[in-house]
């Protein structure tokens, strides 16, 4: 058998990056991802965090919006968790009210913006993944 030279594997090709209207859709998508909440438990974090992992590293954009989503969402979990501790003082059932009112508007609110191509930073927020 004759000695052949190693060919080097062909390299994949370089992902394409997204579209400015890709974008401002998975950008929408990573906040709005978080109403699955409704669907099932803790889906308010996993929603967003499945978005942005997935789509962090085509776009710097949806990466902004990713980080965003996933931090308020993860500061809003743990307000819920005080909120539900405190039902048994009765503060907690109002609290939980406020927080869904405020959740929901603040999310709907990140969506439209990133739709329309703009950064959105949430009022209040823990910044957790940076």
């Amino acid at each position: 058998m004759e000695n052949q030279p190693y060919h080097n594997p062909v390299p994949p090709p370089p992902v394409s990056p997204l579209s400015p209207s890709d974008e401002r859709m998975w950008a929408m998508l990573a906040h709005l991802s978080s109403l699955a909440m409704f669907i099932f438990p803790f889906g308010n974090i996993i929603g967003p965090v499945i978005v942005w992992q997935i789509q962090k590293d085509k776009s710097t954009f949806v990466d902004f919006h990713g980080k965003e989503s996933v931090n308020f969402q993860i500061t809003m979990t743990i307000g819920y968790c005080v909120s539900f501790l405190l039902l048994f003082i009765f503060i907690g059932i109002p609290m939980l009210v406020v927080l869904g009112l405020i959740g929901l508007a603040f999310t709907i609110i990140a969506g439209v913006k990133a739709n329309n191509g703009e950064h959105y930073t949430y009022p209040f927020s823990i910044k957790f993944v940076k």
